[in-house]
């Protein structure tokens, strides 16, 4: 301010990629990529354990998804909140929405994939 003592300077800080949108994303890619394996041991049937390991994998990709969905919904809160502007604003929203949606379908598929490995076992 011209002609006070006091001056107020507001650094211009470029927004930053949420960390909680890119785990989303990464976290929602492992679980449809364990998804696979449980497809894979489920239908290699009962003479290989498949129920077991399709289980065992089930609940790693259940894990990952449900990660996912969390990250995704946390990430999507940070980058829509309000900032003053010398805070950190969030960008992301694309990696969180896509996050949640691989998150969404890698926990279904894995709970499809135990489904069809039981069906196998017992049926």
């Amino acid at each position: 301010m011209p002609g006070t003592p006091f001056g107020v300077v507001h650094l211009d800080v470029p927004p930053v990629t949420s960390g909680l949108a890119v785990g989303s994303l990464v976290s929602g890619i492992a679980s449809i990529l364990v998804s696979v394996l449980v497809f894979c041991f489920g239908l290699s049937g009962p003479r290989a354990g498949g129920a077991w390991a399709a289980g065992a994998f089930t609940v790693l990709g259940a894990l990952a998804g449900g990660a996912a969905i969390v990250a995704g919904l946390l990430a999507r809160r940070q980058i829509r909140r309000p900032a003053p502007p010398p805070a950190v604003r969030f960008t992301g929203n694309g990696l969180a929405v896509t996050g949640l949606s691989c998150g969404g379908v890698g926990l279904l598929l894995s709970l499809v994939g135990l489904a069809l490995a039981l069906a196998l076992q017992f049926g």
